[in-house]
C-alpha cells in the first residue's frame, strides 16, 4: 500500500467524483459513514456507487454491480478505505477481490478498529493499493461526525447561525427577525437531517418557538432528538415543541436545582426532563450535557442558537463545526450579535467553498484539532 503516492489528474478527478457521489447519503446512512465509489477502467467509468441507506449496499458493492464483468482489471476510487469487517453487509475488501478489481485508491482511512484496514488487506491479496491520499483534515471533512468518535465520547458539535453583514442575529432583544431567504431556509432543513439532535438555548427557545424538526427534501432515517438547554425550567407548556407530533423525543436539560414544579410541568408537557450540574444562574455544564447525549447514543448535534450558546460552547473548547450563513442586511446599532464574548481557540480551516442560496452566503469552518 503507498499512501499518497503520486497521482494522475485524471485519479484525482475520479476520487473527488467519489467524494461527491457519498454525499448523497446525507441523512440515511448515519451512524454509518458516507462513503462513494467510482470504478474505471481504460479510462471510461464503468460504474458508480454510493452508500445509500443504512443497513443497505456498500458503495463498493454498488458500483461493481453497475459494473457487471467490466470491473475486471479496473481501478476503484473510494472515496473512504474499503472496509474489511462482516456487519449488516459483507466486507467491501472480499467483494473488490471477487470482482478482479486491479487497483484501489482510497482517499480517507477508516478509523473503526474492525472495519478499518481494508488497504492493507487488499495490497497484501496483490491488488495495487493507493491510500490514504487525503490529509487528516481533508479526511475528517465528509464525515467528521464518524472521524470523532473514535476520539472522543461525547458528540461532534457543529453550530449553525445566520447573521447580518454587521454580525447581527436579530433587530433587538426579544424579538425573531427573519435574515435569510427560502433557499438557504431549506438548506438548515437539509442540515438538520444528518445530525442526531438539534440544540437551542432558553432564549432562542422562548423568542423564535422553534419546531426543531426536519422538513425538507431530505428525510431523515431517524429525526434528530429536539433538545432545549433551559437552567431555569421556564420552557412553555405551549411551546410549539408540544404541539402536534413533532416526530422526535424533546428532551429539557435544567438545572438540577430547578423547582420540583416546573420539572413535573415540562414532563406533563411532553418533555424528558434531566436536571444537570450548573456553571451560573444562566449556564449549565455543556460537558455534562454532552456526556449525557454521547452515553445516550447520539454521536452528532446541530446547535441553532442563540449566540450566547454558541460562544459558550466556543469558550468550553466543544464547538467543532460552524455554518454561517450571512445575509445582505444591516441591522445596526441595537441588534443582537452573533458572537457575543466569541474568543476562538486555536486553529479553524475553512471545510468548504463559500455557497451561494440566492442572496445568502454560506461560510463553513472546521476547528482544527490534534486528535
Amino acid at each position: 500500500m503507498t499512501p499518497r503516492s503520486p497521482l494522475s489528474d485524471a485519479d484525482r478527478a475520479h476520487l473527488e467524483r467519489a467524494v461527491e457521489l457519498a454525499a448523497r447519503g446525507w441523512g440515511r446512512v448515519h451512524p454509518n459513514p458516507m462513503v462513494g465509489c467510482v470504478l474505471v477502467r481504460d479510462g471510461e467509468v464503468v460504474g458508480e456507487g454510493w452508500h445509500g441507506v443504512f443497513g443497505g449496499p456498500h458503495a463498493e458493492t454498488v458500483a461493481l454491480e453497475a459494473a457487471g464483468p467490466r470491473a475486471r482489471g479496473a481501478t476503484a476510487y473510494v472515496s473512504l478505505e474499503p472496509c474489511r469487517h462482516e456487519g449488516k453487509t459483507p466486507a467491501c475488501t472480499r467483494a473488490l477481490l471477487a470482482s478482479g478489481v486491479a487497483r484501489v485508491v482510497f482517499g480517507a482511512s477508516d478509523p473503526g478498529g474492525d472495519s478499518g484496514g481494508g488497504g492493507a488487506e487488499l495490497a497484501e491479496a496483490g491488488l495495487a493499493v493507493t491510500g490514504p491520499v487525503f490529509d487528516d483534515v481533508r479526511a475528517r471533512r465528509l464525515n467528521p461526525a464518524f472521524h470523532h468518535r473514535f476520539a472522543s465520547p461525547r458528540p461532534w458539535v457543529a453550530l449553525k447561525l445566520a447573521a447580518s453583514l454587521d454580525g447581527g442575529l436579530a433587530a433587538r432583544p426579544g424579538t425573531r427577525t427573519q435574515l435569510t431567504g427560502p433557499e438557504a431556509q431549506a438548506e438548515v432543513h437539509r442540515l438538520r437531517a444528518g445530525f442526531d439532535g438539534i440544540v437551542v438555548g432558553a432564549e432562542t427557545a422562548r423568542v423564535d418557538d422553534p419546531l426543531l424538526t426536519v422538513r425538507g427534501e431530505v428525510q431523515p432515517r431517524v429525526p434528530p432528538v429536539r433538545i432545549v438547554l433551559d437552567p431555569g425550567a421556564r420552557l412553555s407548556s405551549d411551546a410549539a415543541l408540544f404541539r402536534g407530533d413533532g416526530g422526535a423525543p424533546v428532551w429539557v436539560f435544567t438545572r438540577d436545582d430547578a423547582p420540583e414544579g416546573e420539572l413535573e410541568r415540562l414532563e406533563a408537557a411532553g418533555a424528558s426532563v434531566h436536571p444537570t450540574a450548573f456553571r451560573g444562574p444562566h449556564e449549565l455544564d455543556l460537558g455534562r450535557v454532552l456526556a449525557f447525549c454521547g452515553e445516550a447514543g447520539l454521536s452528532a448535534i446541530l446547535c441553532e442558537g442563540g449566540g450566547r450558546l454558541g460562544a459558550a460552547l466556543e469558550r468550553a473548547g466543544l464547538l467543532d463545526r460552524l455554518y454561517l450563513f450571512v445575509a445582505p442586511r444591516i441591522l445596526g446599532e441595537g441588534a443582537i450579535p452573533a458572537f457575543p464574548g466569541w474568543t476562538p481557540e486555536g486553529a479553524w480551516t475553512m471545510a468548504a467553498p463559500p455557497a451561494s442560496f440566492s442572496d445568502d452566503t454560506l461560510l463553513v469552518y472546521d476547528r482544527v484539532r490534534e486528535d
